[in-house]
């Protein structure tokens, strides 16, 4: 029989010897600061295994207090050798502290854990709120091209993600929409200038005709009443028919022509020698208005591809302006040159010029700078407007320059022929 302590420090411990019949004979309690412990033994320990210990059996088992206190965790072995050969020693120690600390460390654990999963929860919120901010971006950007912002692009976003490269895709689809509507505004509000200037151009075009449809009516009512018996009533009436015959004649060729550009040009082109064209317009409005002295101006022949008798069409147009727009004795200049690769014409007057509120408008159909003037003096307003048509059917341009009180110059620009050059 022997007997010994099994645990030193805060561990408190019980050793036991057992009698080899397994009667218990002797328990001897090692306890720290005086306290008590006391396990349950049982009366028959078996089963043990010769695995852990070799030379000597052993066993593990758990004991309960007899005080109802903490358990025990036991170690019992059977002795082979020395004089207590064969007997039994039980060495008990409770497992409180063992428990506590097990607790311990499964609080703060869970704490650890706890704060593990919060943190882990929050970083994948924050991430997930991250990525999603552009989502965000597209949606707001969504509801004001809803509220008619056509304007509105979604922030570019990181190119190599999926919702950048769906923002870099959104921007392109809403610039081709933006562009899609604007051109479409851009179509309506042509389709309604041209509407209101067809409803412009019809009546005028009407009220140009009412005029001397009105006068050859009033000569025929006239001949009616006895212009007929009357010879010099008669040659009157028929000159006045003649005139306002000419003048409606006049006026449906230009529509004719206007409505003949307006549809595509239909030109005869040739290689025209626009100093040529100039010189004789010049010579042909000396003849017709000897009172309105014209000048050409001109270095070198300028060469251009259109039609010859259109390109005279354009010079006689506007020195005839002049002369139906200018008092008599206003010096015109026509000059011709090249300026880099067009040809530029210019044609201006020291005539007293025209308001700036009229310049913007002088190629318009029917438009007069001045409404009280006669019809049968200033024309029927189509000059300019021919002009402007023909220049374009060329592949050039019109413009007008002056000021009020210091003459008026129109330029037209026209491509050169690039064979001839």
């Amino acid at each position: 029989m022997e007997e010994g302590p099994s645990s030193t420090g805060a561990k408190a411990a019980t050793s036991q010897s057992l009698h080899r019949g397994g009667t218990d004979v002797l328990q001897q309690p090692y306890l720290p600061n005086g306290q008590q412990a006391s396990p349950s033994l049982p009366s028959h320990i078996t089963g043990f295994s010769d695995s852990s210990d070799p030379g000597e059996p052993t066993k593990y088992f758990d004991l309960s207090s007899t005080a109802g206190g903490a358990p025990f965790r036991a170690r019992a072995s059977i002795l082979e050798s020395g004089p207590m050969s064969g007997d039994r020693l039980v060495v008990a120690t409770p497992v409180s502290d063992l428990e506590r600390t097990l607790h311990r460390l499964l609080v703060i654990e869970g704490i650890v854990s706890g704060a593990a999963v919060g943190l882990v929860g929050l970083g994948s919120w924050w991430l997930v709120r991250l990525g999603l901010r552009p989502l965000g971006a597209i949606e707001r950007t969504a509801g004001a091209i809803a509220a008619g912002d056509l304007g509105e692009r979604v922030p570019p976003a990181n190119p190599k993600t999926e919702v950048g490269r769906l923002s870099s895709a959104l921007n392109v689809m809403l610039e081709r929409i933006q562009n899609a509507f604007a051109a479409r505004d851009r179509t309506e509000r042509a389709l309604r200038q041209s509407e209101a200037r067809m409803r412009r151009f019809v009546a005028d075009a009407s009220h140009e005709l009412r005029t001397p449809l009105a006068a050859v009516s009033a000569y025929a009512e006239l001949f009616d009443r006895g212009a007929r018996a009357n010879p010099e009533d008669l040659e009157r009436v028929m000159t006045g028919i003649r005139g306002e015959s000419g003048r409606m004649a006049h006026l449906v060729e230009d529509l004719m022509l206007l409505a003949r550009l307006d549809e595509g040009p239909q030109l005869q082109i040739t290689s025209v020698d626009l100093v040529t064209v100039a010189s004789e317009a010049v010579h042909a409005a000396g003849a017709v208005g000897p009172d309105w002295p014209v000048a050409l101006q001109a270095d070198e022949p300028v060469e251009v591809r259109g039609d010859r008798v259109r390109l005279r069409q354009v010079f006689d147009n506007l020195l005839s302006n002049v002369r139906s727009h200018t008092p008599a004795g206003t010096h015109v200049v026509v000059r011709v040159v090249r300026a880099s690769d067009d040809a530029l014409v210019e044609v201006s007057d020291d005539g007293p010029g025209i308001p700036g509120a009229d310049a913007a408008r002088v190629f318009e159909r029917f438009y007069r700078a001045d409404p009280s003037r006669s019809r049968v003096s200033g024309g029927a307003g189509l000059g300019l407007s021919i002009v402007q048509a023909i220049v374009i059917a060329h592949g050039g341009r019109a413009e007008l320059a002056g000021e009020e009180g210091h003459g008026t110059t129109i330029r037209l620009w026209l491509p050169l022929d690039d064979a001839a050059s």
